[in-house]
């Protein structure tokens, strides 16, 4: 299969995240892409308008789920899409997670914003083979509630034995929950800090913030890992585009480890 031609893939199922995200879920028209690890990308074909990375938020057997933010012609058109509509997808490119983890271990996933969407596949993971992890834990961060994603599975996730945790910066009268940035939650969530697997992914300075606070509580640096983002082009390591230092995060990239992204995330608004 050619890596630069798109595959069809039609839309099977919409759903409203916030007023201007949603999540798509993507069946093949005809052929069918391999599949994912969790972490990776795909780019994702709007036709006659462009095309984006966006990190695979579900799927399996060769099908895709993708939560897309609406910001750009691209995504604003993808954005739009209904059931039916085709879109083209390639990929999926890039690095992952590194999960299954070794059993036994604590997990700790940490997202911001529309970055709790990559860590979503580990979230299924862990759901599908909880026994295999003594402690999962999910700290979310958004601006407003309104901004959450994936509100509707809170409950259920707390049900199965994760240890969810939901900050936003700015309450609104209906908030009871906690107010704060998502960095805020590592202090005092349960796990293990030299048994664990930490994956974060959100604004960079959310992430710098969050990397503190879990070195602080003595996670070691090699258990860390980010899902870094830069412009992606062509999503193959050709084009340049998202090069960052010595890496191309669509061939490198996305997922890095904290060792590795250290020295990088030492310059400020890279």
């Amino acid at each position: 299969m050619d890596e630069m031609t798109p595959v069809a893939y039609r839309v099977v199922g919409r759903r409203a995240e916030t007023t201007d995200t949603v999540t798509l879920d993507l069946a093949p028209h005809r052929e069918r892409l391999p599949d994912y690890r969790p972490g990776q990308f795909t780019m994702m074909y709007a036709f006659g308008v462009g095309e984006v990375p966006l990190s695979v938020a579900g799927g399996s057997d060769g099908t895709f789920r993708h939560t897309v933010r609406g910001v750009g012609a691209v995504t604003r058109a993808l954005h739009a899409l209904r059931d039916g509509d085709l879109v083209g997808l390639r990929g999926p490119f890039g690095t992952d997670w590194g999960v299954p983890a070794p059993a036994g271990t604590d997990l700790v996933l940490v997202g911001g914003g529309i970055g709790t969407a990559p860590l979503w596949p580990v979230v299924a993971h862990a759901l599908a083979d909880r026994s295999r992890y003594r402690h999962v834990t999910v700290l979310i961060g958004a601006r407003t509630p309104a901004d959450l994603l994936y509100a509707g599975s809170y409950r259920r996730l707390r049900r199965a034995g994760l240890d969810l945790q939901v900050t936003v910066d700015h309450a609104d009268a209906g908030w009871a929950g906690r107010v704060g940035v998502v960095p805020g939650l590592v202090d005092t969530a349960d796990f293990d800090p030299r048994h664990c697997l930490a994956l974060v992914c959100g604004p960079e300075v959310m992430m710098r913030f969050t990397i503190r606070a879990l070195l602080a509580r003595g996670v070691p640096p090699g258990s860390i890992r980010l899902s870094m983002e830069r412009t992606m082009r062509c999503g193959v390591g050709h084009c340049g585009h998202c090069q960052l230092g010595p890496l191309l995060l669509c061939r490198d990239g996305p997922v890095v480890g904290y060792p590795v992204a250290a020295p990088l995330l030492e310059v400020a608004q890279l």
